[in-house]
């Protein structure tokens, strides 16, 4: 059997593990999908708005400017005013990976927000998605 050539340079022995593409990701980019996915459920850009201010403190002008400035996915979160204490009662699966499980602590607050939004998405109430 045969192997591809790899055209990525392997990682040096004792060298720390490559961070997610991810993470670099800007959330100008990110959010409006979220917006998109909402609403193509019948839910609104306001409910994403409560459900990303719920989780992180960004709220009305500080969440347009978050957006507007284009900050990566790592610094959105790194800056966010207020992360929720209640976001460790965010349970389940999102992208086949249980959130309450994931070791790294900013994938797992992308993936917290990912899952909101999921809840928002199949329907849920806003009373159930934001825990209370």
């Amino acid at each position: 059997m045969t192997t591809k050539p790899t055209t990525r340079e392997p990682r040096p022995s004792g060298a720390p593990p490559a961070r997610p593409r991810v993470f670099a990701m800007p959330f100008a980019k990110v959010y409006p999908l979220y917006v998109a996915k909402a609403e193509k459920k019948g839910r609104t850009k306001a409910e994403v708005d409560e459900v990303i201010a719920w989780l992180t403190g960004y709220a009305g002008e500080a969440l347009e400017r978050a957006v507007a400035a284009e900050v990566d996915l790592e610094t959105f979160f790194a800056r966010a005013p207020r992360m929720n204490p209640l976001a460790e009662r965010i349970t389940g699966v999102v992208c086949g990976v249980r959130v309450e499980e994931v070791a790294d602590p900013l994938m797992q607050k992308i993936r917290y927000l990912d899952k909101l939004v999921d809840e928002l998405a199949r329907g849920k109430k806003m009373a159930s998605i934001l825990r209370s």
